[in-house]
């Protein structure tokens, strides 16, 4: 293993730092266990839909134009409604990412008059616009959709009796969040977002419930629409691309809100019909496949960063020891200088543009400034390996990614190595 030692003194990794990752390695040995049986699981299911579908070479064939009878497009879809147990689903390049891919799942499924729920507090920085809680053109507010909000208790749970008092005859949808966003509150279970489901449900049965599935896909061997969720939602460049996608996002749901999606992503009476896939599609089925296993390798980048970080006395959500249910792990420093670090030294173990520096910028859908550190193949691809958080209290970094274990273990390395060569902090083998 001496040969391994001086790889990572060759990035430049010191010894300390390496001997202080090696033990805590060490520690998570079981961990590490149940989360490549998950990913063996979620590996199973993938397989078991693409054999159902009967997927040959014939599927990553390029179409143009219009995009008629693209018979790879129709299947991969399919392939996706399979996975996630739904009546239809919608895996498009022309959705172009996550928050593209609630907007038009938002937006299709809500007319003037009818309120949007969120019950799991504020949503993520990009979709204020989209709503309108941050004025924008083409806002839902703008065309006439209100907007209310319950948020989660302290403790991280649903707030049932501020939801039952919330929902009124206009309530047309609730939105949920699995993920954490720029927040340092618990990512929700899908054993939790269904409980909150049934209860809305138990209601009005009639009101639509979307979950924002990113960050969230093969974390657990089930997934929101197991639960009850009418549409599950995410972006192909997290966690069901692979890190092969280029592009792209997915709806999953019942074949009314799909139906409704598509229109409005194409245009009334063309909806599914329509739409090249351009020769890309080899990517989405592959990146698919290897999602499972990738999402593991993330898992593990996650936990070895909050046991790094939580044992140099600082607060991690999730914590060393919680569950996961999504692959973002957050890291409150309390000081701006300390995200800095952290991220330049993210960018400096990426296989692209690790001689970059991140700075902070005013990135647009944002109402702070924002670092972010991310050398991808794929242009914002949060499932590679990446870091990023506003500049502002509580001074919180969110880690995500990692192609592989190994990546994201240097990663963590390289970041806490930046942090000690500022003198930030000192640690001890």
């Amino acid at each position: 293993m001496s040969n391994l030692h001086e790889m990572y003194e060759k990035i430049g990794i010191s010894e300390q730092v390496y001997q202080y990752g090696e033990k805590i390695c060490a520690s998570l040995k079981e961990r590490f266990t149940a989360i490549d049986e998950v990913a063996e699981y979620n590996q199973l299911k993938v397989l078991s839909a693409l054999q159902k579908n009967k997927v040959s070479d014939i599927h990553f064939a390029a179409t143009t134009g219009y995009g008629y009878n693209d018979l790879g497009r129709d299947t991969l879809e399919q392939v996706y409604a399979d996975i996630f147990h739904t009546e239809d689903a919608l895996v498009r390049p022309q959705l172009i990412c996550g928050t593209h891919a609630l907007a038009i799942a938002l937006s299709s499924n809500l007319l003037p008059g009818d309120e949007l729920l969120s019950i799991s507090g504020k949503p993520y920085d990009t979709l204020e616009e989209v709503i309108g809680i941050r004025p924008s053109t083409g806002s839902l507010k703008e065309y006439g959709v209100s907007y209310a909000q319950v948020d989660l208790l302290p403790n991280g749970e649903f707030d049932f009796e501020g939801i039952r008092n919330a929902i009124h005859e206009n309530t047309k949808m609730i939105e949920i969040q699995r993920s954490k966003g720029y927040q340092t509150r618990p990512t929700l279970s899908v054993e939790k977002i269904g409980k909150a489901i049934a209860f809305v449900k138990s209601i009005n049965p009639e009101i639509i419930c979307m979950v924002d599935n990113c960050y969230g896909e093969f974390v657990e061997t089930i997934e929101p629409s197991d639960v009850g969720a009418d549409m599950v939602v995410g972006s192909l460049i997290k966690n069901p691309g692979g890190g092969l996608a280029p592009i792209g996002g997915y709806i999953a749901g019942t074949k009314k809100c799909i139906e409704r999606a598509a229109y409005r992503l194409s245009a009334p009476g063309l909806g599914k019909e329509v739409g090249a896939t351009l020769g890309i599609m080899q990517s989405f089925y592959q990146g698919l496949f290897l999602a499972p296993t990738v999402v593991a390798g993330a898992l593990k980048g996650a936990i070895f960063a909050a046991n790094i970080y939580e044992s140099l006395g600082f607060k991690v959500v999730p914590d060393s020891v919680e569950s996961r249910h999504d692959i973002i792990q957050a890291v409150e420093f309390g000081k701006p200088e300390y995200v800095i670090a952290f991220c330049k030294g993210i960018q400096a173990a990426a296989p692209v543009d690790s001689c970059a520096a991140p700075e902070p910028w005013d990135m647009p859908g944002y109402d702070s400034q924002v670092i972010m550190a991310a050398g991808a193949f794929v242009q914002g691809s949060s499932i590679e390996l990446s870091a990023d958080g506003p500049i502002k209290p509580p001074y919180a970094v969110y880690f995500q990614g990692g192609l592989t274990w190994y990546h994201a273990k240097t990663g963590i390395l390289k970041s806490l190595q930046q942090i000690v060569d500022e003198g930030l902090v000192t640690v001890i083998k």
